[in-house]
């Protein structure tokens, strides 16, 4: 039986703190994260935005839309991942309908 897979968007917020070579790494690790667990449909780097609220007291981040599809499993794993890097401020794993 073959693996079922899932289309996804990964929304995440990088803390502009960082500088754009440690933001720049940040984004490259999760390209590669999905790129091994999965395939990557998109990428777009939306860049600095301001937000919505604030977070950590921030007004800015860096926004990047990743579209990807996977194994059921690995999304839970990935939010993991999101949760503890240090300068990812927010993330959101949606699984995308038909």
């Amino acid at each position: 039986m073959a693996k079922v897979k899932e289309s996804y968007e990964l929304m995440y917020i990088i803390d502009l703190d960082k500088g754009e070579e440690e933001i720049a790494a940040i984004v490259e690790k999760f390209k590669a994260l999905i790129e091994a667990n999965g395939t990557l449909d998109e990428l777009e780097e939306w860049g600095k935005r301001k937000l919505a609220y604030l977070i950590n007291d921030k007004p800015e981040g860096y926004y990047v839309l990743a579209k990807f599809t996977s194994a059921p499993d690995f999304p839970a794993e990935l939010d993991r991942i999101l949760k503890i890097t240090d300068g990812v401020m927010r993330s959101l794993i949606t699984t995308v309908g038909e």
